[in-house]
């Protein structure tokens, strides 16, 4: 796409060395321009909401709003955004979760530069994409019906764990629904789930419940 419009992309990601090697590199490459970087998930969705690019890198861990989270609030306003993410887990489950929230793709980050650069175009210009470094694209990913992690012990979705996280941390639930952008009514719903779940009637019972079995 080099004697194209050249694609805009954006970094999200929150170790700051590979995030300005990263951008500098990128940036010499004529077929690409840097339109902004952000090092949590909440800048990164204000800033590419505001000034959508043509593709976006994500990391998966970040803190404030992790890459997860982000992918699922950008895909309600974004559809058509492209998202790849960028990410030291390759594990089964992580890739899951990224792929069922809206991800285009998911690559590691020992990827080849030159390998990401044919990436980002191939997305950016709607080709095919048949990189080797693009991890499990082709399994169509089904969640248990129930949405869970499969988890025999609790049986609690990624989601609940979370909100059962923030729960620990003392937010209550108007807290938590800003800080996942949902409604406060969505929140409701999760912690009733969670109570059910781990057999509890309140907050300190399922913090106490959920640090016995380890789930947090």
């Amino acid at each position: 796409m080099s004697e194209e419009r050249p694609v805009t992309v954006f970094i999200a990601d929150d170790h700051p060395i590979l995030r300005i090697g990263l951008s500098m590199y990128l940036e010499s490459q004529k077929s690409i321009r840097i339109v902004g970087e952000a090092d949590n998930g909440f800048d990164a969705v204000n800033a590419i909401t505001q000034n959508p690019p043509d593709v976006v890198l994500m990391d998966i861990d970040m803190p404030g709003l992790s890459g997860i989270e982000a992918i699922r609030v950008l895909r309600k306003t974004l559809p058509d955004l492209k998202i790849i993410v960028l990410s030291t887990y390759t594990k089964k489950d992580y890739v899951q979760e990224a792929m069922s929230e809206g991800a285009n793709g998911y690559v590691a980050k020992n990827t080849k530069i030159d390998e990401l650069i044919k990436i980002i175009e191939d997305f950016a210009s709607g080709r095919e994409c048949m990189s080797p470094y693009l991890l499990n694209l082709a399994i169509k990913w089904r969640r248990p019906a129930d949405g869970s992690d499969g988890d025999a012990e609790h049986n609690l979705t990624r989601t609940e764990i979370r909100v059962l996280k923030n729960i620990a941390e003392g937010k209550t639930n108007n807290e938590i629904a800003q800080i996942h952008f949902v409604s406060i009514e969505t929140i409701k719903t999760h912690v009733q789930r969670i109570f059910k779940k781990l057999e509890v009637s309140n907050r300190m019972e399922a913090v106490a419940v959920a640090r016995k079995k380890n789930i947090i």
